[in-house]
């Protein structure tokens, strides 16, 4: 009876310790009023607002016009609810400075920075579910089709695919990294529920050469948000296993926290290591300080 009493106790401990890494996480605020379905939260370096694009009631492909894009501190205090409106379901969000760029099913669409008044509302045609945005210096604005496996740029004015096939790996989020756009890939195989037969990987675009570099090596999870952890690596999400990973540069991952499923894309303050995380299923957004778990 001391021996088996022992052996439980040992491994109670151990199993405390194996899942500590998921335990360490500080939550700073949390907020779920007026929260319907949030995908993408952003924070505009200039006026260090976030925004946070909400789908609403009727699903990622629901072309039902209740989208909207909402504005808060960065400490989870509501500005404005309905700061941008007349979207279906908004998903990715970024600046190109002076205004906000959003993916909406199949099309993209800015409101300007100062009024929440739309100022473009571009198709795509032939695309079938746009997911993330990313800005470049010069203002070009790529963003991904999951589902066609497509990335798309819009420069000068014009739409075209920068690059398409099983090699992006169903790219969903995007983050410009000076000649690099870094892709959080959703994986290979798409089944009707939205899982994947093979995880997706991290990986590195060169957007003057094209070509495509691995970041992970191995298969990672069913990727979403991408961001910079502000010393080469990155935080990332996994939509499906609710995961937040990171990720350094030498390709290297340590799962940092594990939520419901429904983790989207996030934000991430590098300089004080704190996640913002639209928690989609769960109708709410918070706020968890990640530094006791990066150095």
């Amino acid at each position: 009876m001391k021996i088996n009493f022992f052996c439980i106790t040992l491994l109670y401990f151990f199993n405390l310790s194996l899942n500590a890494d998921e335990k360490k996480s500080i939550p700073l605020w949390s907020i779920n009023k007026n929260i319907k379905a949030p995908e993408s939260c952003y924070i505009h370096k200039t006026s260090g607002h976030l925004f946070i694009s909400q789908i609403g009631e009727g699903g990622g492909m629901g072309k039902d016009g209740d989208g909207w894009i909402s504005k808060y501190d960065i400490k989870g205090n509501l500005i404005k609810d309905k700061w941008a409106i007349g979207l279906n379901a908004p998903k990715g969000i970024r600046s190109d400075g002076s205004r906000i760029w959003v993916t909406d099913i199949d099309r993209i669409v800015s409101f300007k920075i100062d009024s929440g008044v739309k100022d473009n509302d571009i198709k795509v045609e032939n695309s079938k579910f746009l997911n993330d945005l990313a800005c470049g210096l010069d203002g070009t604005v790529y963003f991904s089709d999951m589902i066609a496996s497509k990335i798309y740029q819009y420069k000068n004015k014009k739409i075209s695919i920068l690059v398409e096939g099983v090699d992006i790996e169903h790219p969903n989020g995007l983050l410009v990294e000076g000649e690099n756009l870094i892709i959080g890939a959703w994986g290979k195989e798409i089944q009707d529920d939205f899982t994947t037969k093979t995880l997706g990987r991290l990986l590195s675009l060169n957007l003057k050469t094209k070509k495509i570099t691995p970041i992970t090596a191995k298969p990672l999870g069913n990727l979403d948000g991408v961001e910079s952890d502000g010393k080469g690596g990155y935080i990332v999400t996994d939509w499906i296993a609710g995961k937040v990973f990171h990720v350094q540069k030498s390709g290297t991952s340590k799962t940092l926290a594990t939520f419901p499923k429904g983790a989207a894309d996030h934000a991430f303050i590098a300089d004080k290591k704190i996640l913002i995380l639209p928690e989609m299923l769960e109708n709410k957004v918070g706020a968890f300080d990640l530094s006791p778990l990066i150095k």
